[in-house]
Formats: structure tokens, C-alpha cells, sequence
């Protein structure tokens, strides 16, 4: 039986280690950085390419994890399953919003299928943790997959009754038709590669995650 992701100690011990004030501050900074960015362009899904999008936590993981996996033509962090129009990164923070941050995960059919980017799914976050990944505490950073299809929700369904059989505790991933989807501001797109030696959050909590699932750090 799995044990859930390990990060959530590992996050705390060090945030506990370098003090909250430096930790806070870092995310004050990123919403202030928020403010002086437009939203990124909804990239096009091309003819036969399919689409499912992901909630795992913190959308720059989830984006750093997909952009790896073999078949995956475009990853795009943003915002879904909430109630208001346009919302912001500051505005989704609040968790006033109800959106979730996601990862929207365009494939090619024909180099991949939905059961193995779920498989990768549930290796990549903990599926078993309410409304929280590690440190990322709110209903923002719940786990959830969108689908688009019935036969999408299908295959959802029985991917999360298997993945239960290998976890101790529940699973309680929400599995919801998909709503709007609003791509999240410029600089959230292709996070990790830009910002992996500038942000500590990268090297604290995503490198540590790729190299778990054998991923180029």
C-alpha cells in the first residue's frame, strides 16, 4: 500500500528551518509580481489532439510533471471549477473564487491514452489530501479532474477505484464535467523551467517531485 507524498513533513520541516516570515514573503512577493502581468493566450488544441485538465495542488508541479510526459503536446496552468468571471491570481489565493489551480493537458490519442496520464496523475500528488498539497493550504490547490467527455469521466472513475486499492487512506479527488477554463497570468506559464534557480519553491518542493517520478530536474 502507498504511503501519501511525503513532501508535506519535508515542506514544513524546511519552511520551519529558514522561519514563516522568509516563507510568507516569498508568496507576498509573487502577488505583488502578479499585478504588472496579462493573462496568457488560450493556446489552440490541434484536430485530434484530446484534452483533460488536472487539479494537483500548485499548477507549476502539476504543469513541471506533464510537460515531461511522452504524448503530451502542451501543458497550460489556469483556473477552473469556480464561480467568477476572469479570476485573477490573487483573487483565486483568496479562495473566495472557488476555482481550482490547474493544468490544462492537451495529448495525442495515438502516442498516449488518459489511463496513463492519470496513472502519472496519482503518482505525482496526493490524491488522499483534502484541499491541501504540502504547504499549499485552501480549496484551490484540491485535487480534481475535469473531463470533457462521458467516456472521459468513465475512465476517471475507474482509474480512481484502482489507484484507491493502492493507497491507505481515501481518495478524495473530486471528478467534475469541465467549466470554463481560464489560462492563469504569463508568468505562471512554463514556471519551473524559467524560474527552477530563482525561486525557492522550486528546488524545496517541485525538483524533489521529478525526482521521485524519474523526471529531468
Amino acid at each position: 500500500m502507498k504511503q501519501p507524498l511525503g513532501l508535506g513533513s519535508f515542506v514544513v520541516a524546511v519552511a520551519v528551518l529558514v522561519g514563516w516570515g522568509a516563507w510568507i514573503g516569498l508568496t507576498a512577493e509573487m502577488s505583488r509580481t502578479n499585478q504588472t502581468h496579462q493573462m496568457a493566450a488560450m493556446k489552440p488544441v490541434p484536430e485530434g489532439m484530446e484534452v483533460i485538465t488536472l487539479g494537483a495542488g500548485c499548477f507549476w508541479c502539476t504543469e513541471a510533471v506533464f510537460q515531461q510526459i511522452a504524448g503530451v503536446l502542451s501543458v497550460t496552468p489556469g483556473y477552473m471549477g469556480g464561480h467568477v468571471k476572469n479570476p485573477t491570481y490573487e483573487m483565486v489565493c483568496g479562495g473566495n473564487t472557488g476555482h481550482a489551480e490547474v493544468a490544462r493537458v492537451v495529448y495525442d490519442p495515438k502516442q498516449t491514452t488518459l489511463e496513463k496520464i492519470l496513472d502519472v496523475f496519482w503518482e505525482a500528488h496526493d490524491p488522499t489530501s483534502l484541499n491541501r498539497q504540502g504547504a499549499d493550504d485552501g480549496t484551490q490547490y484540491r485535487s480534481a479532474i475535469f473531463y470533457y467527455t462521458d467516456a472521459q469521466k468513465a475512465v476517471a472513475e475507474k482509474s480512481k477505484a484502482e489507484a484507491a486499492k493502492e493507497f491507505t487512506s481515501p481518495i478524495v479527488t473530486e471528478i467534475t464535467r469541465a467549466g470554463e477554463f481560464y489560462p492563469a497570468e504569463d508568468y505562471h506559464q512554463d514556471y519551473y523551467r524559467l524560474n527552477k534557480n530563482r525561486n525557492p519553491y522550486c528546488q524545496i518542493v517541485i525538483a524533489p517531485k521529478l525526482r521521485k517520478l524519474h523526471l529531468q530536474e
